[in-house]
């Protein structure tokens, strides 16, 4: 697990079940759950993964079992409950204080996110008012806002557009990038795909382990990739910890050549231009596969 830097959970013979006499959901599930991780949980339908997930977002406690060591956490649950008496932006504010941040930072910080998921022209909309697809983007920017160490996400990009999904995924590598931890279910395989640290399943009650992904060394690499030609200042060094882990190589006229996950470009982007001093970005090309690169379409460098 080549971005884990310790451990923030256990689960210890944790199971849960509904009732004094209901059957078993899950039984003797023994976790570590390292910072700085992709974990992905598996299952048929009514498995039990989602009251996996609550009970590592600590919405449900075990029936039996120990969880110690929880980190901030922010869940995105499975069915968001939309029809509430707020707008998005208020309801996003009072989340994000919820979450520790004042009000100010908590409103700039949702208008942030629903702008970077398309969705700022809905800011003033009530809640109960807002389309399935916008109601998931809210439901995403809340759990997003304040940067949790543990970011629990049950079947999030379900009801997301493609721009959107785009946008989650690169919201996932960046936390983890930062050192958090993302823990996700997705009925979609190749959803993240090469990219989990870990991949585990629930059958019959029980937790288990798979194969890792067989890129999991590589994070991200699945998928587009971006190139980012940049300049730094005279004898400087690239930063140190990049996102992503770029292939580096001599660029045109002196410049470096960064290749990354298309997934962790933003976050790639964002600590060139804010290093200090920082550097030149002077193109951003995308690059499929094994032919030659080809110009993102409006491709200019966000600081």
């Amino acid at each position: 697990m080549p971005r884990q830097t310790g451990q923030w959970m256990r689960l210890d013979g944790v199971g849960r079940r509904y009732g004094l006499r209901g059957p078993w959901v899950l039984r003797e599930v023994r976790l570590d759950v390292p910072a700085g991780a992709l974990l992905r949980v598996e299952g048929a339908n009514g498995s039990g993964k989602s009251t996996l997930l609550r009970l590592l977002a600590g919405i449900d406690r075990p029936t039996v079992g120990r969880i110690t060591g929880r980190p901030r956490t922010a869940y995105v649950p499975e069915r968001f409950p939309a029809a509430l008496p707020f707008t998005a932006a208020g309801y996003l504010t009072h989340l994000g204080r919820v979450h520790g941040l004042r009000t100010a930072e908590a409103s700039g910080r949702a208008a942030e996110w629903l702008a970077r998921f398309g969705a700022a022209g809905h800011a003033r909309t009530p809640m109960a008012e807002l389309s399935k697809g916008t109601s998931q983007k809210v439901a995403v920017v809340q759990a997003l806002l304040a940067d949790p160490e543990l970011l629990v996400l049950d079947e999030a990009w379900t009801g997301l557009d493609p721009a959107a999904r785009d946008v989650l995924d690169r919201a996932v590598a960046e936390r983890v990038a930062a050192g958090g931890t993302v823990v996700f279910v997705d009925h979609d395989p190749r959803r993240l795909a090469g990219a989990a640290d870990g991949r585990f399943r629930v059958a019959d009650g029980h937790l288990r382990p798979e194969a890792p992904d067989a890129t999991a060394d590589a994070p991200l690499q699945a998928g587009p990739r971006t190139v980012i030609e940049a300049e730094g200042p005279p004898g400087a060094a690239p930063p140190a910890d990049l996102p992503g882990a770029p292939d580096l190589a001599p660029g045109p006229d002196g410049t470096l050549r960064l290749t990354v996950p298309a997934a962790h470009s933003d976050a790639l982007l964002r600590t060139l231009l804010t290093a200090r001093p920082p550097w030149h970005v002077r193109a951003v090309t995308a690059a499929q596969g094994p032919g030659p690169d080809a110009a993102v379409p409006g491709g200019n460098p966000r600081p």
